[in-house]
Formats: C-alpha cells, structure tokens, sequence
C-alpha cells in the first residue's frame, strides 16, 4: 500500500443562476474546509470551465481549481496547455489539471467530432500529455507522435506551478488507468462507462472492482506508486441515521447486493462518524485520500463536519 497521504476534499460543479450566486458557491466551499473546487468538461447544462475556473479563483483566497476532467478531444494540446498556465498564473498557482479521453458518445456525435475507439483516444491522450508537459515546460518544446506536431513553440506564459500544475487522469480501465500510474500527480478513480456512452456503469464501483483499479495502478507505476495522490468519485453522499435503509435505495438503484453497498468506495453513507471511519479504514486499505463530492442538494454543506474532522490529517 502506498504511503498514507493527508485527506483531501473537492466539489465537483458547474452551474449557478448567477455570477453573484457562483462567487458565493466557491466562497461556501472555501470556507467549510474543502480543498478545491473542480468542474466537469460537457457540452451541456454546465458552464465553460476555464471562465468558470477563473471567477471561483477570483472570488476566493485559498481554494484551489480543477478541471474533472477536460475531454483530450475538445481541445488541441497546444491550446490547452496555454489555457491551463494562463489559469494557473491567474489564480496564483491555484489550478490542477484533469484530463481524460473522453466518454460520452452523445457528446461527439451532436457536436461532429468522431466517436473513436478507446484504444484510439487513450493513445491520443497520451500524446497530449507529453505535448502539454512540454509547453508548459520548456523554452523550445517540440514533439512528434501519431496525433500531434509541435515544432520549437516556446509557449506563454508559464505556469506558477513548475514544472506544471497537478496533473489528474481519471478513468476505470486498465489502460487508461495504467496511462495515469505513469504520467499523473493524482490519478482519479471512477465506474467505468456504460458500452453506449450513455453514462457510467455503477456495477463497476464494488470493492473488487476497486481492489482491481488499484492493482493495475500499483503495476503500472512500479517504484513511483508511493508519490501517487488517489482520488475518488463519490457518487452517493447521504449523512443519515437510518443506514439500512438508504442501503437498499442504494441496492436497487445501482443493481448490486445490499451486502456489497457497504464496501462501495465511491458511496458515504451514515452518520458523520460512520463516514468518517469508513474513510480512514479505506485510506489504509486503497490508500485513497482524495475525495470528490457532487454539488448536490445539501451535500456540500451534510458532509462539511467530515471534511473538518478529517482533512489535512
């Protein structure tokens, strides 16, 4: 198991009614302990992230910004990159960098980008990976791969972050989870996608499955695991006294057993205590200290007392 690292919080969001109502949101999340605010990448019914990104580092002190994660395919690495040091320089080096190759096939065929197999966009990633690091990087970055071109491009301006801001890859299968073990600061942990695209299958969050994504993890970075930062997608977040009940909710929505509820590592159910131990029993069994909660209803502010129990500890 890798070396225990001190637990950390982040909201995932990605809407307001307001620029008053956002400010005040990111202000919220600064205040009650979290760590960092991040925001997905979709075409739909969330706003543009790096515009989004930049008013929550505006509007607040400490809290750090992510992206959770940027689609590779939108964006050319070139323009991404200089996107990213443009964030990170304006928000005094407060950004973290999330990257991904993209899942939801909906997305590509309303907007016309081709739907590529995963083998496909994975090794696209990883192309932009190299390309984004060395922009960022270097005075004189150049690259030639399969996908990408990048001759002598002296990139601006450069991050405060050096050489680069965090680097986050999220996903659930071997290989792009494997990418991530050799590439990422952090790597994000998460169900894998339904075969449509349609969304995320929740079959694929079980505690084998879990114990699964970390050995591939473990593999694949060999003697670099121990610097790792892992970080988890809770989906479910319900602080209750009735447990049993939300468990077979939970049963019946996600199609797995009542028994097996218990050891999701993607769900935080119970009373504060209870969440809070099941946290710590799943860092020394994981090792996953990173956690990612919707901006859902009351969430944010239900699991506030865990997150001043627990993070930075």
């Amino acid at each position: 198991m890798n070396t225990l690292k001190p637990f950390r919080f982040a909201v995932s969001a990605g809407k307001a009614t307001s620029q008053e109502e956002w400010a005040a949101k990111a202000r919220r999340i600064e205040q009650l302990g979290y760590s960092t605010m991040v925001i997905p990448d979709h075409l739909l019914r969330i706003f543009a992230p790096f515009s989004a990104l930049l008013a929550a580092a505006q509007a607040t002190h400490t809290l750090r910004i992510g992206s959770y994660v940027f689609n590779n395919d939108f964006r050319h690495p070139v323009l991404l990159a200089k996107e990213v040091a443009t964030l990170d320089f304006l928000s005094g080096g407060r950004f973290e960098l999330g990257l991904g190759a993209g899942y939801a096939r909906s997305e590509y065929e309303q907007s016309g980008l081709t739907y590529d197999p995963a083998s496909v966009r994975i090794r696209r990633l990883g192309e932009a990976i190299e390309v984004v690091k060395r922009v960022l990087a270097e005075e004189s970055a150049s690259f030639s791969g399969e996908f990408y071109t990048i001759n002598q491009l002296n990139g601006f301006p450069k991050p405060i972050q050096r050489p680069h801001p965090p680097l986050l890859i999220g996903g659930a299968g071997k290989r792009i989870l494997s990418l991530a073990a050799r590439k990422a600061n952090i790597v994000g942990i998460i169900p894998k996608a339904l075969s449509d695209g349609s969304g995320l299958d929740f079959t694929d969050s079980t505690q084998a499955a879990t114990m699964q994504k970390i050995e591939w993890i473990r593999q694949a970075a060999e003697n670099r695991f121990d610097d790792l930062e892992l970080n988890i997608l809770a989906f479910q977040v319900t602080v209750t006294d009735d447990y049993s009940q939300v468990v077979q909710q939970m049963s019946k929505r996600f199609s797995v057993k009542e028994e097996e509820v218990s050891d999701i590592p993607h769900c935080l159910i119970g009373t504060v205590d209870q969440i809070s131990e099941a946290l710590q029993k799943r860092r020394e069994k994981y090792g996953i200290s990173y956690i990612t909660v919707f901006d859902f209803e009351n969430t944010v502010e239900a699991l506030a007392p865990v997150v001043a129990r627990l993070a930075g500890k």
